[in-house]
């Protein structure tokens, strides 16, 4: 007996041996090789705080900020503390107005973002409202929820929403893109300067580390800030913009589609892109800033369309000057080549011109200065036709060589996202059979090319563009809005090419000398007597462009570029007017009063102010985005009407469920009459004989934009 109970004991020691030995391998096995639960804990004990960096500040050539930074605060959420903390949700809901359901939703929505362990945004970009009574409540809702600072961007002079652009937070795309460099949350540049110099703009994060106690309640910083990292601000950038003259070109393009694009010759710096009709690029930032965009996306208008860089037309008559450059210096012409202009193209039988007789053609210089269209057909078809080339074929392709030279066809390269490139046609469209069928084109098919219409288009940017290199007499800088990066090294070469002088032809500066002459008289004596400006010697050219919208013929487009003082050009200009008509109405007066602002840093004199006046209080909005106005306008009262009925028959029929003969309306305006019985009562329904039928809504609706 004594053996079996000394052998039972053995078999026990053993057991507990075993079991003890077991949790001896357990316990080193978390502690020493496994960092799971010391990651848990460490995420329990210690609260990790992104700290985010005021991003750099954008100044113009004056030094003024027209782009700066303020703060708001994200309210941020850690979805696995909520069953540990007692929040009352009833009151953050009743502070945020949602209801309790949109509060599920914004949780799931977290947690499918940034994990439950990970703060997120619940609510980004608080209003001031809302942020003073959630401070004030805040221990109310701690640990779960706390309040982020939040760096957003300031646009002081409520100008330049297309240059400057707008931030917004990073989507699944982005972080893809940046192979996750950014995290959910962070907000980066989506367009303009801000999308094009990111890297410069952005600075760097920092992390905050912030010990916690067993009820979750930070309680300072951890290990006295050893293992926190400052953020580092972004650098700043400073432009050739002129805020003033941003501004000015915004007024005047008031109530107008166009654009203005104004460069300095001897640099390529842009001293304003303004774009019609824009907007306070303050609509973008704060709590509304989703709304916003929304709204303007869907405006027919196309306000969020940047038409300095993204609008093409065909250049119209401001097209000439290169044509007359290409003839002299392949000598087709000489500046005293004249041609005898009756009115229309005899050749060819087009195109017409608004001229007739008068010698108005004699020379090169009243050819530009009356802007005659048989005298530039006619220089072009001599390019085409060249004996040189020996076939129509090659005398085009020639031809767009010259084009590319002069900066057409092709993406100029701005520092600003999305530029388009226009298009220069060559014998690939022409030699196209659905273009001229069985017929052979040839330089009378295609005249119209010289005098800037047909298959050419091009974008106010590049017009600008082609303006400074005849101002500089063969030379450009490629068009840029950045001058200098703050403490910019050696790594920084994104401003590099933007350095480099681009001498494309080398047309001699006589051919160029003899067609600056002629833009100068198309001031003093030709098309556009109303762009002089005293004291300084003005060049330009007038465009009349003709405009078709889905081959309709609409009113012509008013173009017009110029660069002043003719012996040393300081800014060149393109002014594009939709629908403005000839380009001496809108577009030239335009030109004029940027050029002269610019010059002289003021609108000197009571009749230019009111000049200023006059153009900006005018309203050339094209018939069809009124139309489309109209027509958008009207269908959303109707869904509004049918999203009342339809709330106000909800709530109708909640009365009628509780037998509650009469609704006291909960908001003001809302009014709903005493229920009327039908004549035939069938059960209990009821009917409004004040609501009208949806379908019929609709339709008048309808009907009234399609009478407009």
């Amino acid at each position: 007996m004594a053996v079996f109970n000394q052998s039972r004991q053995v078999t026990i020691q053993l057991i507990f041996a075993v079991v003890f030995g077991i949790m001896l391998i357990r316990l080193a096995s978390l502690q020493l090789f496994s960092s799971k639960y010391d990651k848990l804990a460490t995420d329990q004990a210690i609260l990790r705080k992104v700290v985010y960096p005021s991003r750099g500040i954008i100044f113009d050539r004056k030094g003024k900020a027209i782009l700066d930074n303020r703060t708001m605060y994200d309210l941020m959420v850690t979805p696995s503390q909520l069953r540990s903390s007692n929040i009352d949700t009833v009151s953050l809901c009743r502070i945020l107005g949602i209801d309790t359901a949109e509060f599920n939703k914004r949780i799931v929505t977290a947690i499918i973002k940034n994990t439950r362990n990970r703060p997120s945004a619940f609510e980004s970009l608080l209003s001031p409202d809302k942020y003073a009574r959630i401070n004030e409540n805040l221990f109310r809702f701690q640990p779960a929820f706390f309040l982020q600072e939040r760096p957003i961007r300031g646009y002081p002079f409520n100008a330049a929403a297309h240059i400057l652009g707008y931030v917004g937070e990073v989507d699944s795309g982005m972080l893809k893109r940046s192979n996750f460099f950014y995290q959910m949350g962070d907000y980066a540049g989506r367009s303009g300067l801000e999308n094009f110099y990111e890297k410069v703009l952005m600075g760097q994060r920092g992390i905050q580390y912030i010990l916690r106690d067993n009820f979750n309640r930070p309680i300072g910083p951890y290990e006295n800030g050893q293992f926190d990292t400052a953020s580092v601000a972004g650098r700043h950038l400073n432009t050739y913009i002129d805020i003033e003259v941003q501004q000015l070109a915004e007024k005047l393009l008031n109530n107008k589609v166009g654009s203005v694009v104004a460069i300095e010759p001897k640099t390529g710096g842009i001293i304003a892109m303004a774009s019609g009709p824009s907007f306070d690029p303050n609509e973008l930032t704060g709590p509304n800033a989703r709304k916003n965009f929304g709204n303007l996306f869907v405006d027919p208008a196309s306000p969020l369309l940047n038409r300095g860089m993204q609008g093409v037309y065909p250049p119209g008559s401001t097209f000439k000057p290169l044509g007359g450059l290409v003839a002299l210096d392949e000598g087709l012409i000489t500046p005293s080549f004249g041609y005898a202009c009756f009115g229309n193209y005899g050749p060819c039988g087009r195109p017409k011109c608004t001229h007739a007789g008068g010698g108005h053609a004699a020379n090169l210089k009243l050819a530009i200065a009356n802007s005659c269209n048989s005298y530039f057909a006619d220089v072009f078809r001599k390019a085409i036709d060249n004996p040189q080339y020996r076939s129509v074929e090659k005398g085009i392709v020639k031809w767009k060589e010259y084009m590319s030279g002069f900066g057409l066809g092709h993406r100029l390269g701005v520092d600003l996202p999305g530029e388009y490139s226009g298009f220069i046609p060559d014998t690939t469209r022409y030699n196209n059979p659905k273009i001229f069928g069985k017929n052979r084109w040839n330089s009378c098919t295609i005249a119209s090319l010289g005098i800037g219409q047909g298959e050419i288009q091009a974008t106010p940017l590049q017009m600008a563009n082609a303006i400074c290199l005849i101002a500089n007499k063969g030379w450009y800088y490629p068009p840029h809005f950045v001058k200098s990066i703050d403490g910019e090294t050696a790594e920084d070469t994104i401003l590099n090419k933007y350095r480099q002088k681009i001498s494309p032809l080398h047309i001699p500066d006589s051919a160029y000398q003899a067609v600056i002459d002629g833009m100068e008289m198309v001031v003093t004596n030709g098309t556009a007597r109303n762009a002089k400006i005293d004291g300084f010697n003005v060049c330009a050219k007038t465009g009349t462009v003709e405009n078709y919208f889905r081959k309709v013929k609409q009113k012509d487009h008013s173009f017009f570029v110029a660069f002043a003082p003719k012996e040393d050009p300081k800014i060149a200009v393109c002014v594009v007017v939709e629908n403005g008509g000839f380009g001496a109405t809108w577009a030239a007066p335009i030109a004029s009063l940027i050029m002269e602002k610019y010059l002289r840093d003021s609108i000197a004199g009571d009749k230019r102010k009111s000049e200023v006046d006059r153009i900006a209080n005018a309203s050339i909005i094209p018939a069809r985005i009124k139309y489309e106005r109209f027509k958008r306008d009207s269908i959303k009262q109707v869904k509004d009407s049918l999203l009342r009925i339809k709330l106000e028959r909800e709530q109708q029929a909640r009365i009628d469920s509780t037998n509650t003969a009469f609704y006291e309306p909960q908001e003001e305006g809302m009014h709903l009459p005493v229920r009327v019985p039908e004549k035939k009562r069938t059960n209990t329904n009821w009917s409004f004989a004040w609501i009208p039928d949806e379908r019929r809504l609709f339709k008048t609706a309808q009907l009234k934009a399609n009478r407009a």
